[in-house]
């Protein structure tokens, strides 16, 4: 029987946050699918994590849980010494957990935007700080933003707020990692059925415009999600750099 080819990511070590549920996860999946071995980090969801981490060396791969609250500079370091204890490198980083209030924007103080802030925005910056020193060979970084970056969305203000400060931070970590080949792009994506929707009061209505206005198809998965952030982390992607990657089957340009 011939040897199987080496996968597009063979060799690669990966930091995935948020990994243990929803587009998190598949991310982590598809990127061992593809070769990588991978930090599954979560916060207060270990068992989900210790059970994708057991799916991933079913793959052949390696694997490890890693916990920590991403918007936190202390906890960031925590997390980053457990990791540096299984891997001595780092080539690809996807920040893509994320919190917040779901409130009117009339009804939220400042401690409720310092949470959307600190855990949406300020966490890939923390991320890239320490991830850096640890890409030798160049790298890539992957943050998670949603429409609602561009879009006035019921209840989403502050959480908006802080995917568009997201999505500048990493227009600067472009411009300035660009030249020690490392490559930070956006992944924006549209309505996607997950845990986390189940907190929108308006759930069942944002599925329903999805289904009506998408061309490409009525359901957006996390495997889809999960497709683009594979797709920038390839080596043909290596002169997209500072862009944001709206994956929505073109919900947003319906109307």
């Amino acid at each position: 029987m011939p040897d199987q080819p080496l996968r597009a990511l063979h060799g690669k070590v990966a930091l995935v946050t948020g990994a243990a549920r929803g587009i998190g996860r598949a991310i982590a999946r598809k990127l061992a699918i593809e070769g990588a071995d991978v930090a599954v980090n979560y916060y207060n969801s270990h068992d989900e994590a210790e059970a994708l981490c057991a799916e991933i060396r079913a793959l052949g791969r390696q694997a490890v849980a890693v916990q920590g609250s991403v918007g936190v500079p202390d906890s960031v370091d925590e997390m980053f010494d457990a990791l540096r204890k299984h891997y001595d490198r780092l080539d690809i980083v996807v920040s893509n957990a994320a919190s917040g209030v779901l409130k009117p924007v009339m009804d939220m103080g400042l401690k409720h935007f310092r949470w959307c802030m600190e855990t949406n925005a300020l966490a890939v910056n923390l991320l890239a700080q320490r991830a850096v020193p640890m890409m030798h060979d160049g790298g890539r970084i992957v943050a998670m933003s949603s429409l609602g970056a561009e879009r006035a969305m019921p209840d989403y203000g502050f959480i908006g707020a802080s995917k568009a400060a997201l999505e500048a931070l990493v227009r600067a970590l472009a411009q300035e990692l660009g030249p020690r080949g490392i490559r930070v792009n956006t992944v924006s994506a549209g309505v996607v059925d997950t845990d986390a929707l189940t907190h929108f009061p308006n759930r069942s209505e944002l599925l329903q415009n999805f289904a009506q206005r998408s061309p490409a198809g009525p359901v957006l998965r996390p495997e889809d999600v999960a497709n683009a952030v594979y797709l920038l982390c390839l080596p043909e992607a290596a002169m997209i750099n500072g862009h944001t990657l709206v994956v929505d089957g073109g919900f947003s340009i319906s109307g």
